[in-house]
């Protein structure tokens, strides 16, 4: 019977590159020679995405890394791109590619009039400011980004990430319409807002000395916690809608909205849009 060791290098790199960067890792440890075939550049280029150069060249921290496993790994772990208004990593299960959107990047209804909304950093979001809710009757967020930055041949699932001032209120009156849309497919919902969901949570407020240390100490907290998961910090991600990426480059707008009440609302704290593979 032929052992792993026996057989042709270039087959089994191609019989690696039909797995999963897990398995990979995996083989590793069958034998030396194995391991050399699993550690290779050829192999972990075929695991990184497409464009990685590209999101290489829009990092705000740049990375280290001595080899195409390390550098696939170091995407794995949140990294801000485009001037830190957006965050990109790679799902290490999968490899597919993931994005989150900041506030600043949305459209954010009367978002620059001082007495509907406020701009301010906060010690526990990734990004370097988010938009807080004053007081305000329309309520409307959209956001849109091309699907070329996401993996082709993947079903995606979009959430706003918010959480809820301790004055919150007005936001659960009525259900907010929710929207996600790709050419001529369009997914329509309803969420229902409710504070009560963000104020039984607890996080740990850690003040930093300038604006880049916090971006770098934030970074640094989600690498520990294995990446862009479950937050712990008080965040809610609210699901608003799925949708398949053929590939195709087409234009991903995503919206929530409740414009039909008369009521006032506030204390809406908007961290920003995450995409993720649905699972």
């Amino acid at each position: 019977m032929m052992n792993l060791d026996q057989l042709p290098e270039d087959c089994f790199a191609h019989i690696l590159s039909l797995t999963s960067p897990q398995d990979a890792c995996r083989s590793s440890l069958a034998s030396s020679c194995v391991r050399a075939m699993a550690d290779s550049d050829s192999l972990w280029d075929h695991f990184l995405p497409s464009d990685y150069k590209e999101i290489l060249s829009r990092l705000v921290f740049p990375v280290v890394y001595s080899s195409n496993k390390e550098l696939f790994f170091r995407l794995c772990s949140p990294c801000l791109i485009d001037g830190g208004k957006k965050i990109f990593w790679i799902e290490k299960s999968t490899n597919k590619k993931c994005i989150m959107l900041s506030a600043r990047e949305l459209s954010i209804t009367w978002a620059s009039h001082p007495l509907y909304w406020t701009w301010k950093p906060i010690p526990e979001s990734r990004f370097a400011e988010v938009a807080e809710l004053i007081t305000m009757w329309w309520l409307e967020i959209c956001g849109s980004v091309n699907t070329k930055m996401l993996s082709p041949n993947t079903l995606y699932t979009a959430y706003l990430v918010v959480k809820f001032a301790d004055r919150a209120y007005g936001l659960d009156f009525l259900p907010s319409e929710v929207s996600v849309e790709v050419g001529n497919s369009k997914a329509l919902g309803k969420v229902n807002l409710n504070p009560q969901e963000g104020r039984s949570k607890h996080f740990h407020r850690v003040r930093f000395l300038n604006q880049l240390e916090a971006l770098r100490s934030r970074l640094l907290q989600d690498q520990e916690r294995g990446g862009l998961g479950e937050r712990e910090n008080g965040w809610i991600k609210i699901e608003l809608g799925s949708f398949f990426n053929d590939g195709s480059g087409e234009e991903l707008k995503i919206s929530l909205r409740e414009v039909k009440g008369q009521h006032l609302r506030g204390g809406l704290i908007v961290e920003g849009i995450e995409i993720r593979p649905k699972h």
